[in-house]
């Protein structure tokens, strides 16, 4: 892919380079080096594996949104390759980033999960008053116990530890079983096609390995600028959920490059990532709902037009986007025997066709066994 003049220059700067000198990178700019990280500008071969790892793990509160998202990033993608994964325990669901359940490779849940565990520390904050006289460490010891011995619903593991600590509100000792302990869920919950209720037990029991210690910080902001960059302090710090990583960022600076947003912010980024032309198409891409593409950046303009913030969601409740030129551009779903486009504004001829295209295309690959009409619905307004 090539580079801009201006984004080829940035090369003579350094972390010396003060922000003011620093290049600029519009939306569009952003938007496609975003995309060109996130597989989402061309479909890659990489495998599901690869993938989930380069990725950092993939928001995953429901069954099926990893699915759609590898689907949407991989060529030669089928939903049996990341559900034979999960069987075989080389990925699993955990809570991690952003305090949501994720699907990582086995390797990032044993190191991701004690990255960042000072957040969920925080979380048990929330807590405090139903966990008086419960001594943290015992709690997490007993609910080890419990759920090595066979995988435990949060409802088994109120009403255990409920029995022995009979003073203290027993949802807050299963939460704080789960902050304190990195609890996977286990099959057949994840699986394509199957059904099946949150169990859980430790990382270390299903993976049969023990977790290391955490991964320095300075590590796991390359793989977030290899998977997200351009990108700010801030932005980092929305993905993680975490705080204060300023200052690994200022002892990596000298192995980045520092761009400029439209407002100013400092972005860094690996010398070596792509940027593409802010002209480089972008074809149209169906996401699920909580892709992270949509949720791991402070400021989200580099794919989120301001006329369309918050239209991806509904009180909690995340939407299944549509990308058209890179930028989100409408709404979908699976009705029977339908796929529905809502977009948020009319389209050309030429992008209905291409976005027909895509469709067909995530229904071949996705419901293959199944006959689906594409209806573009009304324009989605406010």
């Amino acid at each position: 892919m090539t580079k801009s003049s201006a984004q080829r220059s940035s090369a003579r700067g350094s972390g010396a380079t003060s922000t003011a000198a620093a290049p600029v990178l519009d939306a569009r700019a952003l938007n496609r080096a975003t995309l060109a990280r996130q597989l989402l500008l061309r479909r890659s071969g990489r495998s599901v594996l690869d993938a989930v790892g380069h990725l950092v793990g993939l928001q995953a509160q429901n069954v099926r949104p990893p699915y759609y998202a590898l689907a949407a990033r991989l060529d030669g993608f089928a939903p049996e390759r990341l559900s034979t994964l999960m069987a075989g325990r080389e990925v699993v669901r955990i809570v991690t980033l952003r305090s949501t359940i994720h699907t990582h490779t086995a390797d990032d849940c044993l190191a991701l999960r004690p990255f960042v565990q000072p957040a969920r520390d925080r979380e048990l904050v929330n807590f405090r008053s139903g966990l008086a006289g419960v001594d943290l460490d015992r709690l997490a010891a007993v609910a080890r116990d419990l759920v090595e011995a066979g995988p435990r619903t949060m409802a088994q593991l109120r009403q255990a530890l409920g029995a022995v600590w009979p003073d203290a509100d027993p949802g807050a000792l299963a939460v704080a079983a789960r902050c304190t302990l990195p609890l996977v869920q286990v099959t057949p919950r994840g699986l394509w096609g199957e059904s099946g209720q949150v169990a859980l037990t430790t990382a270390e029991h299903w993976l049969g390995r023990p977790a290391g210690p955490a991964p320095e910080p300075e590590s796991v902001i390359l793989r977030y600028l290899a998977a997200f960059g351009p990108a700010s302090v801030k932005d980092m710090q929305t993905w993680a959920g975490l705080t204060r990583l300023r200052p690994a960022f200022d002892r990596l600076r000298p192995r980045l490059l520092t761009f400029r947003d439209p407002n100013g912010v400092e972005l860094f980024d690996l010398p070596d990532a792509p940027r593409p032309g802010p002209d480089v198409p972008a074809p149209p891409r169906f996401l699920p709902e909580f892709d992270n593409l949509l949720l791991s950046h402070a400021d989200r303009a580099r794919v989120v037009p301001a006329a369309h913030r918050g239209r991806s969601w509904t009180g909690n409740q995340a939407h299944r986007t549509l990308l058209v030129d890179g930028f989100l551009a409408g709404l979908w779903k699976l009705d029977p025997g339908t796929l529905v486009v809502e977009p948020f504004g009319a389209l050309t001829k030429a992008q209905r066709e291409q976005v027909t295209e895509e469709g067909e295309r995530l229904l071949r690959v996705m419901h293959p066994e199944a006959s689906y009409d594409i209806r573009f619905g009304d324009v989605v307004r406010r």
